[in-house]
């Protein structure tokens, strides 16, 4: 039993963490505890001995003084035993005993004489018996456990043989601590560098040899161990075709400088990785220079990292640079052309045949542009936008006709493709922009946007470059959009109301709020003048709030006076679809009490068709709140009866442009007479807008159109002359 339990103590000990630590303190205490347990002994310690002569072979006329120095103990809990130093001069034959025979019992008649010299320490601390056992490494006496009794104790001969032992596992501790052997060293650090997955490499820069090279280098290049070891450092693949590299790197290792990076290389095989290396140089007590070399294979590391760079810098999609890619090398630009492409009628297309069809007329998009950039030399194509790409080009020789060539770009890009089997008309729009005639007073990709703007305005084909004129019309633009800024935080605004005319009752029953400007230098401003501004710049959102808020407020007070007409306000496409204008809406109409259907938002169809499904969706909203929605400028966009039944319309209004010639064309008339038959199937409300003669009123009358508006009634005034207006229009019938 005694032996499994000694067995199972030993084990404890040899598998303790500080133990394979090399921690010699918490070994000896780990020690004393178990041998005070299981001798029931009343005091363990381990003590370290230091001798203060250089003597190591001790002879009877020797006199030996040592230093004890305690490490460890544990004692009795029934004593109050204190660790007393036992600074006394030894009998030289104490050591030569414990060399000998390992320990020194008390009991035993041969030590009796030994251990009277410690009999001053037994007789103060009542001990009856002990055993000495020397803790030595190598034949010398570094330590000794101590195991003491105040009882008479039969040490048998396997508790001897345990304790030594436990003395050998501390001196195995003491001897891993110390690492006495410098050959134990090299060969613990060698067989560790032999088991590293990194190449390291000793390389004497002197001779230029490589005298130790590890088994990870042959892993790596392919090359056996025997074909570096002890051959000169040019054979290996860093320097195999740039063998001036070699001389570039020891002159650095010899100005003390640490040497790294990052190289692509070519195994034996052709095989390519790459290489990061990381060369340290230190000089041994003899002089001779070394560089230590660590290197590794980070081929994944490195293509993990350019795949990330790729994203970052690519469009997923197409495979074109993406904007930010592009930006930094546009702003660099002194020179050269910027042209920006936009695709016309994109997200209607989109909306139509899905996205994936979506995403393949933008692949081959991108596909016709890269061959362009290549055979134009192009410093980069990008993907910049949604549906929109941009290309920089070099600057163009004096014999170059830029015109044609944009010309033949645009024909390419609206030639017909067939994608999923069906024919695909592209409408694509091009804005030009020479970068010197603009650097340093405008931003070349907002000349751009400008230009993009009046391209796709244009009839034909629809592309534009930046001239004089749209240089000062961009000027003048720039200036409205610093004015703006100011106008919005100055209140330079005013709402003006032009009247809504019922043709079969000759009633007002609305009135559109209409936004001015009050500019204080260029007097009173129209929204032609700056609404498509604040629309690009994104200012229309603030904009459009207000105008809201203060036509919801003064439809609050014609109604407090009894008022009975609607108000009709003009919502911007940005504002329609910025996410926030239930909340807006709902907001105002609980203010200011507003009564249902006397609130009508006005939006054009093209942008209603911006985003159908949201449109469609917000409109259902907007009208559950009681609000009623008018398409503004029926007639002149690409509306899908398919889609417009959809919407919960309770008013068109007829475009301007019909009206004005229903007296002289025959389509015109034509045209109107069929909204006013489909509104009239469709149960939806009419108002003819820009009616400016009587001869125009009766047509409509005659149609049966229920509502009209222009200069015949009143042009847009303010707030105050508006109500003289309907008091006496009311005078007057009755």
């Amino acid at each position: 039993m005694n032996r499994k339990e000694q067995q199972h103590l030993l084990e404890l000990i040899v598998n303790s963490s500080a133990k394979q630590q090399g921690d010699f303190t918490k070994t000896a205490e780990l020690v004393c505890q178990l041998l005070r347990e299981y001798f029931t002994a009343s005091f363990v310690s381990v003590w370290t001995l230091v001798s203060k002569t250089d003597n190591d072979d001790f002879t009877a006329d020797d006199n030996f003084i040592c230093e004890h120095t305690l490490v460890a103990s544990k004692i009795d809990e029934k004593l109050s035993h204190s660790s007393h130093l036992r600074q006394i001069t030894i009998d030289p034959q104490y050591f030569n005993e414990l060399r000998s025979h390992r320990y020194i019992l008390s009991s035993d008649n041969p030590h009796i004489n030994l251990v009277q010299t410690f009999s001053d320490y037994y007789q103060h601390h009542n001990i009856v018996t002990s055993i000495d056992i020397a803790i030595r490494i190598n034949g010398h006496i570094e330590g000794v456990l101590s195991v003491e009794s105040c009882a008479d104790v039969n040490w048998i001969k396997s508790d001897i043989q345990f304790a030594i032992q436990c003395a050998d596992q501390l001196a195995l501790t003491l001897a891993t601590r110390n690492t006495y052997d410098s050959n134990e060293q090299i060969y613990l650090l060698r067989n560790a560098t032999e088991q590293s997955e990194h190449v390291v490499m000793l390389v004497n820069t002197d001779s230029r040899i490589i005298e130790y090279v590890n088994s990870a280098h042959e892993k790596m290049t392919g090359l056996p161990r025997a074909t570096v070891e002890h051959h000169s450092a040019s054979s290996l693949d860093i320097f195999r075709n740039t063998p001036q590299l070699l001389d570039h790197i020891i002159s650095k290792l010899r100005n003390s400088e640490i040497v790294k990076g990052d190289l692509k290389l070519a195994r034996i095989d052709g095989s390519e990785y790459w290489l990061n290396y990381h060369i340290t140089p230190f000089v041994t007590e003899q002089g001779k220079h070394y560089a230590l070399v660590s290197s590794y294979d980070n081929s994944a590391e490195y293509l993990h990292k350019a795949e990330l760079e790729r994203l970052a810098w690519h469009c997923s999609l197409t495979g074109l640079h993406n904007r930010s890619h592009f930006t930094p090398q546009l702003d660099r630009a002194t020179d050269g052309i910027l042209i920006l492409i936009d695709l016309l009628g994109f997200k209607r297309f989109n909306d139509t045949n899905g996205h994936a069809q979506g995403d393949r007329l933008l692949i081959e998009t991108a596909r016709r542009l890269k061959h362009f950039a290549v055979s134009t030399n192009a410093i980069d194509v990008a993907r910049i936008g949604s549906d929109e790409f941009a290309i920089l080009l070099p600057p163009m020789l004096p014999e170059t006709d830029i015109e044609q060539m944009i010309g033949r770009l645009y024909m390419n890009l609206a030639a017909p493709s067939v994608i999923s089997r069906e024919k695909v008309e592209p409408h694509p729009a091009i804005a030009v922009v020479d970068i010197k005639s603009v650097v340093g007073m405008f931003a070349p990709l907002s000349c751009a946007d400008i230009t993009l703007q009046y391209a796709k305005k244009k009839n034909g084909t629809h592309y534009q470059f930046f001239n004089e004129a749209l240089l000062e019309t961009f000027t003048s633009n720039a200036e409205i959009e610093r004015d703006l800024h100011h106008a919005i935080r100055g209140r330079e605004f005013e709402l003006y109301y032009q009247p809504l005319m019922d043709l079969q009752n000759n009633q007002y029953i609305g009135a559109e709020a209409l936004i001015r400007w009050n500019h204080p230098k260029k007097g009173v401003l129209y929204p032609g003048a700056f609404i498509e501004i604040a629309e690009q710049t994104g200012m229309i959102n603030q904009i459009g709030e207000w105008v809201l808020e203060t036509a919801c407020k003064q439809l609050n007070l014609w109604q407090h006076k009894n008022v009975n007409i609607a108000m009709h306000v003009n919502v911007a496409a940005r504002q329609f679809f910025s996410g926030n204008l239930y909340e807006q809406v709902w907001r105002l109409i609980t203010r200011y009490h507003i009564k249902p259907k006397t609130l009508i938002l006005e939006i054009t169809e093209t942008e209603l068709m911006g985003d159908i499904r949201y449109a469609i969706n917000l409109c259902h909203e907007l009208a559950e709140l009681g609000v009623g929605l008018a398409i503004d400028d029926f007639g002149t966009g690409y509306s899908s009866m398919k889609y417009l039944k959809q919407f919960p319309i309770s008013k068109l209004k007829i475009d301007r442009s019909f009206i004005m010639d229903i007296s002289s064309s025959h389509e015109s008339r034509e045209i109107v007479s069929a909204i006013i038959a489909m509104a009239k199937a469709l149960n939806i409300s009419l108002t003819a807008e820009g009616v400016e003669t009587k001869e125009q009123e009766e047509f409509l009358t005659l149609s049966a159109c229920h509502h009209a508006q222009g200069f015949l009634y009143s042009p847009a005034i303010r707030v105050n002359d508006f109500a003289l207006f309907i008091n006496a229009h009311e005078t007057i019938q009755h």
